[in-house]
């Protein structure tokens, strides 16, 4: 598989920014989350309304020929900084009545731009210190990718995650050295013979 020069934050840079945006907003802590989870580009969770969240899934229509997807909204008692229902619950219990659908409101009322969570996203890699070519929100979505496959997911899985409609797309993101292909061969060839 080819080799992907994506950027993808670390673990821990990872949950520096959720921290950097939880301790913000609860708002900005609760769209990141949204965002890395479920691999979604910027245009996509300004999108988001009110009701694409239900019964414990979120619907999001993707765009650039991307599926639309519903996934479940995932609890992480492991780690609360990635505890998207609690993130979402805790964000629909303080967000204001705008009359609009959205699920992620302006401060000005209504949808977020794409542009806004963009400006969202910068603040707290700032905050959290992350190198400059880091600080792009479609990094979340890399990171999904990467940490997914890091976790010996297979690419149909991460394909579904990430709501791609070729394997191509998905394959993009596999880093794979040559010790770490050395070695799954191995591990192969150990399992069979």
């Amino acid at each position: 598989m080819a080799r992907s020069n994506r950027q993808s934050l670390t673990t821990d840079e990872l949950l520096a920014v959720l921290k950097a945006a939880k301790e913000h907003s609860t708002r900005d802590w609760a769209l990141l989350v949204t965002i890395y989870r479920h691999g979604l580009r910027a245009s996509e969770a300004a999108a988001l309304s009110l009701d694409d969240v239900k019964d414990g899934q979120i619907t999001v229509a993707r765009v650039k020929g991307s599926l639309k997807t519903t996934q479940p909204i995932v609890k992480h008692p492991g780690q609360p900084l990635l505890d998207e229902v609690r993130a979402i619950r805790e964000w629909l219990k303080m967000r204001p009545q705008d009359g609009s659908d959205a699920l992620f409101t302006s401060r000005k009322g209504g949808h977020l731009t794409r542009e806004q969570v963009y400006r969202v996203f910068r603040q707290h890699a700032e905050t959290a210190k992350l190198p400059a070519e880091k600080r792009f929100v479609h990094v979340l979505k890399h990171s999904l990718a990467s940490h997914m496959i890091a976790g010996n997911a297979n690419l149909a899985m991460v394909q579904v995650a990430l709501g791609h409609a070729s394997l191509s797309s998905t394959q993009a993101y596999v880093h794979v050295s040559d010790v770490q292909a050395a070695e799954a061969c191995r591990k192969a060839l150990m399992a069979l013979f």
